[in-house]
């Protein structure tokens, strides 16, 4: 693949990577705390109380549970191909339609995932020192060499088994995973209130609310619901200003927090399988081919500007290239590749043009994101109104 298709391809992939990271770390640091008054269902406790036992939570490491996770993307894309064909584990079904994901935790070491498909599913399976990925669809399963066994029991802190879960199966995103990141950072910017009335998978919860004050966030609040016993994240729930409904959720439909039983940790490749051996490092390069490496490269270059709900990434001309002249790669793609492109280009199609003192450019709005390609290269993304967009492009 040449360098400037390499350019080409990074661009295609720069939206949608960057609509799927900016919300997650839009929050700042410093709670301002808020009460909501209601009918109590559960003891009262203070917003600042329950951030306290979350975070808590979440550093104790993972309970012994199993349960079905349901995420939901209504992001609003103009002119949005059908995605119903997409694969499960593309990262650009993140941001459409609904997708399930069935989760196990055994305890230090045992993590199993199940990303179901149109008539196959695909499981990442972790038991000590084996770990395995099977595919029904093409009848599939390969070993992952980890290393060591404490590797395959670093699952939610960090470690290299959760680098392994994201290259493996970029659409297996947990409550837990997601909150973590909203819980530790909750800003001046930010009015936080509490409700104890939710249920949520059948267990009752309280319910955090992180709601921006900038008008020029297009987040309206942030949900973020906790279980009443074990202040573990039931469900996040992410609601845009122009919007009555989530723009984007996930969340436990059923959940029990028990020791699954351990064959659901057991492994053998059925007859006839095909059966491949690979290692975490080996991942790291397949997700680089698929543009996974790409966008995270791009996301450390980017300039950063702002803090908060407000925060604008800029990545310069410099990385970009020239996006309207790039060729495309002659090389086959893999689906991820494809949808990704589908959703990039739909994307470029819509966009309007805006100018400024700052230059011209077309830019694209989402009810949760908006992005700005300026005609001198430069791509500007943020959970932000364009005319957000356009003051940030002034600030050379």
């Amino acid at each position: 693949m040449s360098e400037q298709a390499r350019q080409g391809r990074a661009v295609r992939w720069a939206v949608p990577v960057a609509a799927l990271a900016v919300v997650a770390g839009a929050i700042g640091a410093g709670p301002v705390i808020a009460a909501v008054q209601g009918d109590p269902a559960l003891p009262e406790r203070t917003a600042e109380q329950l951030l306290a036992s979350a975070v808590q939570a979440s550093r104790g490491g993972l309970k012994p549970m199993s349960g079905t996770v349901v995420q939901t993307a209504s992001l609003g894309l103009p002119g949005l191909p059908d995605v119903a064909g997409m694969s499960g584990s593309s990262p650009a079904a993140l941001l459409a339609g609904s997708h399930e994901l069935k989760v196990w935790y055994g305890g230090e070491g045992k993590v199993r995932f199940a990303l179901p498909g149109r008539m196959s599913e695909t499981n990442l399976i972790m038991n000590g020192d084996q770990v395995w990925m099977w595919q029904s669809d093409v009848n599939k399963a390969t070993r992952i060499k980890v290393g060591e066994a404490k590797d395959a029991g670093s699952l939610g802190h960090g470690g290299p088994a959760d680098g392994a879960a994201r290259k493996a199966l970029p659409t297996a995103t947990t409550p837990q995973q997601l909150a973590q990141q909203l819980l530790e950072k909750a800003g001046d910017d930010t009015a936080i209130s509490v409700t104890n009335t939710e249920k949520v998978a059948d267990r009752a919860a309280y319910q955090l609310l992180f709601a921006p004050k900038d008008a020029s966030s297009l987040v309206k609040e942030v949900k973020v619901a906790l279980d009443a016993e074990t202040f573990v994240p039931l469900r996040i729930q992410v609601y845009a200003r122009s919007a009555a409904e989530p723009a984007f959720e996930v969340g436990f439909t059923s959940v029990t927090f028990s020791p699954p039983a351990a064959e659901n940790f057991a492994f053998t490749p059925p007859a006839g399988a095909k059966v491949e051996e690979t290692s975490l490092g080996e991942l790291a390069e397949l997700a680089e081919e698929r543009g996974t490496r790409q966008g995270e490269e791009h996301k450390g270059k980017a300039r950063i500007i702002g803090k908060g709900w407000t925060t604008v990434a800029m990545i310069p001309a410099s990385e970009l290239g020239k996006p309207t002249s790039a060729p495309r790669s002659e090389a086959p793609q893999d689906a991820a590749g494809q949808d990704a492109d589908a959703i990039a280009d739909a994307m470029l199609k819509s966009a309007k043009p805006i100018s400024g003192a700052w230059g011209s450019g077309k830019v694209v709005q989402t009810k949760l994101v908006s992005a700005l390609l300026t005609d001198d290269g430069r791509l500007l993304v943020g959970a932000v109104t364009p005319q957000k967009l356009a003051e940030v492009a002034g600030q050379r």
